[in-house]
């Protein structure tokens, strides 16, 4: 790989897991993690590849797709460790939707697989140097989860109809990650947005801005970086666990996205319940949204 020719980047001091943690952590006890990307491309071949200049994502018609793997956000174009990088089969870190059919299928795209989020990190020892890290969004920890839940579900209670902007963000728990003398350089990458458009008359709070929400995401991050050949493979292990596919156990008309819920998200989206909380895994399809997958073959319809 030609990450992997390049002279190493400075690595960061930070406390890793022990492999006695690692052995009696289950996943779902997993909220983030971060590990280099070259880790990451090493461990997991099938669910990210480097081609060339292309970082590849196995997309929703590829064999490897099926085994489970990451919803990959980015913007296109990425700094692989000093290399610059195209991005293929990923999803758009901005996104319009216009109709609550689009809204059902991202939300229940976004949270049907691990959320992978790259970050490039410059440590005070060599401020030449960037090293690149991907940030992984367990979504299926009650935590995490509850959290994208929550939002959404409290947006769309408060706006009635209207447009509006929603923003996640990962920011400030990867920068508190991090020791002093580490600056995070694109801390912008760690964050989604969507915006939906309604078709509204008269729509002044979206129009004044007053419609935008950012939810800041906590959580506890794990160090899955590692030198040791033993704690790789655990580490190996504990990815694959992390990606295997959810299995969907019942089937639901209206495609209930919490096993928790007392209704459907479409009473959710016509305001008829009160934002709820996650507590165990979702009931969720592997059914990709195709509208905000990007690939190297398929152009955006949102741009």
């Amino acid at each position: 790989m030609a990450a992997a020719a390049c002279a190493p980047a400075a690595r960061p001091s930070l406390p890793s897991i022990s492999s006695g943690e690692l052995r009696s952590l289950w996943t779902c006890d997993c909220e983030l993690a971060l590990l280099p990307v070259a880790q990451l491309l090493r461990l997991l071949p099938g669910a990210l590849q480097l081609r060339g200049d292309l970082l590849q994502v196995p997309g929703p018609g590829e064999p490897a797709a099926a085994c489970g793997g990451f919803n990959v956000f980015g913007d296109g174009l990425l700094c692989l460790d000093g290399q610059l990088c195209r991005l293929g089969s990923y999803i758009k870190r901005y996104v319009e939707l216009t109709n609550y059919f689009d809204y059902k299928d991202y939300r229940e795209t976004i949270l049907s697989k691990p959320m992978l989020f790259f970050v490039n990190v410059r440590t005070r020892k060599d401020i030449s140097e960037e090293r690149t890290y991907a940030l992984l969004v367990n979504t299926r920890h009650p935590k995490i989860r509850r959290q994208i839940e929550q939002g959404m579900d409290t947006v769309i209670s408060s706006v009635i109809g209207e447009s509006y902007r929603l923003q996640f963000d990962f920011q400030e728990a990867v920068k508190n990650f991090f020791p002093p003398g580490n600056e995070v350089i694109n801390g912008e990458n760690l964050s989604f947005t969507f915006e939906f458009k309604a078709d509204a008359l008269f729509d002044f709070f979206y129009w004044f801005g007053l419609s935008n929400s950012t939810v800041k995401v906590n959580g506890k991050v794990l160090n899955l970086s590692s030198t040791s050949p033993e704690k790789k493979e655990t580490i190996k292990s504990f990815l694959e666990k992390m990606t295997e596919p959810l299995i969907r156990r019942s089937s639901f008309s209206d495609r209930k996205f919490s096993v928790t819920s007392r209704g459907s998200i479409d009473e959710v989206f016509n305001c008829n319940l009160s934002p709820r909380s996650s507590l165990t895994e979702p009931l969720l399809a592997e059914l990709p949204f195709p509208s905000v997958l990007e690939s190297e073959e398929t152009p955006n319809p949102f741009v």
